[in-house]
């Protein structure tokens, strides 16, 4: 019999390695995070703004960006089997006060909850095979809706468990996230410029 190998480390371990180098943890691999280019920070920053706009003003759902979420093993919490640092994250409702609530030392450790939306912008020193590993990972993780944002071609692809096909958007196309946020739609033009 071949014993099988553990996927993820420790929790203590996680938390020491990612103060030396922040990464992700993909299928047991690390991805190591690199700086991104100013136009990347400037669409992700200009998109924070308008979702934490709107969940404010509507008092519902929460937005984080670059935050790390984990995945636990579900016999020992103390245990990574993955880690994902999406450009920004979206928890619809209260998912994140009912998570607050359940889980007393939530300010101690890493966020183990996976979001609703994520949302990934594309640098130029991303790799196409890590960022399709990252978004089947997405949504095997149980993430509802993904944006990945494409700044130097005005582009958008839009996945979710239930579509057959990724969909691609660009021009004055709208992103829709009603599913996570009723009513809650951005053009693409507002986010990237004519």
């Amino acid at each position: 019999m071949i014993p099988q190998t553990r996927i993820g480390m420790p929790l203590d371990e996680f938390l020491s390695e990612q103060s030396r180098q922040p990464f992700e943890l993909v299928n047991g691999e690390r991805i190591a995070q690199l700086p991104n280019v100013f136009g990347h920070a400037e669409v992700i920053q200009l998109l924070f703004l308008l979702l934490f706009q709107w969940t404010q003003t509507h008092r519902t759902g929460r937005v984080f960006s670059e935050t790390t979420f984990i995945l636990s093993d579900r016999q020992n919490p103390d245990w990574v089997t993955g880690s994902r640092i999406p450009d920004l994250m979206v928890y619809a409702g209260d998912r994140i006060d009912e998570y607050k609530a359940h889980t007393p030392d939530y300010r101690e450790k890493p966020l183990a909850l996976v979001p609703d939306l994520v949302i990934e912008g594309v640098s130029p020193s991303d790799k196409v095979g890590d960022l399709d590993d990252k978004i089947d990972a997405y949504l095997s993780d149980g993430v509802r809706l993904i944006w990945v944002l494409k700044p130097q071609r005005g582009r958008a692809v839009v996945y979710a468990p239930d579509m057959e096909q990724p969909l691609h958007l660009s021009g004055d196309a709208v992103l829709d996230a009603s599913e996570v946020l009723p009513g809650f739609q951005v053009r693409l033009t507002d986010i990237f410029g004519e």
